[in-house]
């Protein structure tokens, strides 16, 4: 008796699943031919800016929209890349594109929070955004990053894709990419990076205007130590690494623009002849360009000139 009360609405359940599944299916097959080629990212070509270097080779000047220094997977040091999956994706290597487990938790949290707190964006799923989407949030944008994702797995490694978005990835400050990033806030490549320096930047990604360090230290602490304590959750570092990383200062440098040499001047001489013979590549093809400054010999001049301005 009571199977025949439970059977109508089983079969109804059952019937609105399988029409569900043939709707998502359609809709599937209907946008997948429909997406953009990856040849953006097999064939990867980003904005990299003009630098001016001295005869030593210390930079004097850097002009461009986009303040890039791409750097192969190869060169992002372990501990770079662990900070950067703790913050932003730990089971990278392990899911398709989509974390499901990720989406559930997230679900949970949010369920429990009462509304939107955590998301479950994978690292792939940004580069597809990154590289092909807006940053607007509907429902076919959404379906259109999920599609991207699959696709972007199928076509590249786990490598290839987290190099794209190591060198891709907005942190704040005009500076696209990590190899940029540590420059900027710390004047160091990312070999140099202490762990603490580490962690800050691998914090950036989720807000980089409200995390980076010149915007408000205090905030970026904040991130930091989250992301340490997912790195020591996860064992990719210890409880004594943990301890000296969160204690140890953090001493961003407060202008973006800081240079060794005093070659403003020199700088914006290059700057002018480059553009007047590459008016439509000079900020974005990467062009170095080498001096005959000399730190020293520029250094004294600089130092005599404004003693001698500040005397008359």
């Amino acid at each position: 008796m009571w199977f025949r009360f439970l059977a109508f609405p089983l079969a109804l359940l059952a019937g609105l699943a399988v029409a569900a599944v043939l709707a998502v299916a359609l809709v599937v097959a209907l946008a997948y031919p429909n997406l953009p080629s990856l040849q953006a990212l097999t064939e990867y070509q980003p904005k990299i800016p003009l630098r001016i270097y001295s005869a030593e080779g210390v930079l004097i000047g850097e002009f461009g929209e986009e303040r890039r220094s791409v750097v192969s997977i190869e060169e992002v040091p372990d501990a770079l890349k662990h900070a950067i999956l703790a913050a932003e994706d730990e089971r990278f290597y392990e899911h398709p594109g989509i974390d499901y487990v990720g989406v559930l938790r997230a679900a949970y949290a949010n369920l429990v929070a009462g509304g939107r707190r955590q998301g479950a964006s994978t690292i792939t799923m940004q580069v597809a955004r990154n590289f092909f989407l807006s940053s607007e949030k509907t429902a076919t944008r959404k379906l259109y990053e999920v599609l991207l994702a699959f696709k972007i797995e199928h076509s590249l490694t786990k490598d290839q894709i987290l190099e794209l978005y190591v060198n891709q990835i907005y942190l704040g400050q005009r500076a696209y990419g990590f190899a940029a990033a540590a420059q900027i806030y710390f004047g160091k490549s990312l070999e140099q990076l202490s762990l603490a320096e580490t962690a800050m930047l691998a914090g950036l990604p989720k807000a980089p205007s409200m995390y980076n360090p010149v915007a408000n230290l205090q905030r970026s602490r904040q991130r930091q130590h989250y992301v340490l304590r997912r790195m020591s959750e996860l064992g990719h570092i210890t409880a004594a690494q943990y301890e000296d990383a969160v204690k140890a200062p953090l001493r961003p440098r407060r202008e973006a623009n800081e240079y060794a040499i005093h070659g403003e001047y020199a700088a914006e001489m290059v700057r002018q002849a480059m553009a007047e013979r590459y008016p439509d590549e000079v900020y974005a093809r990467g062009f170095r360009v080498y001096t005959t400054l000399r730190k020293a010999d520029q250094e004294a001049a600089y130092v005599a000139l404004r003693r001698g301005v500040l005397e008359y």
